[in-house]
């Protein structure tokens, strides 16, 4: 029969403390959603066919450890119409219990989007709706978070 040192105030064998500390920490680990809030619209391109510009968003890490994502993908409506879809797949990594900025491009093209090209040209704030998932590698496993979102953003023109 095998016989584990023991630690000296304690009976138990040294791999079952390495347990129960294991266990102990890894209970005190919890997955908490990141908050993301659109703080503003930078127009960066207009041509004419379409035009690009950058969502950028304020991201919070709510957790006690480093989050990584590895695909965010995002639908953007202005004023309730359907504008474009972004894809960022370039790992972001969210540091714990802080904020990060997050700049998202986004190519549109002017057929069918009608009144909310039209704000984005001639407005400084403009009605906004997000629809969408991130892809997030955690300590705990992979995390598949759905985004949503709507409100009223700043604009930054293109031409100033």
């Amino acid at each position: 029969m095998a016989r584990y040192p023991t630690f000296p105030v304690s009976r138990f064998p040294f791999p079952v403390v390495l347990l129960c500390l294991a266990c102990a920490t890894l209970s005190k680990l919890s997955f908490h959603e990141p908050e993301l809030q659109l703080q503003e619209i930078n127009v960066t391109g207009v041509g004419l066919t379409g035009g690009t510009f950058d969502l950028v968003f304020d991201v919070y890490n709510p957790n006690e450890y480093r989050i990584r994502s590895t695909r965010l993908e995002v639908g953007v409506d202005l004023e309730r119409t359907h504008f474009g879809d972004a894809l960022l797949e370039r790992p972001l990594d969210l540091s714990p219990t802080n904020h990060s900025r997050v700049v998202v491009p986004v190519r549109f093209e002017w057929t069918g989007v009608g009144a909310g090209a039209k704000a984005l040209l001639t407005r400084r704030a403009v009605a906004y709706g997000l629809t969408g998932t991130v892809l997030l590698e955690t300590p705990l496993g992979d995390q598949r978070v759905t985004l949503h979102g709507s409100g009223n953003v700043p604009l930054k023109p293109f031409i100033r």
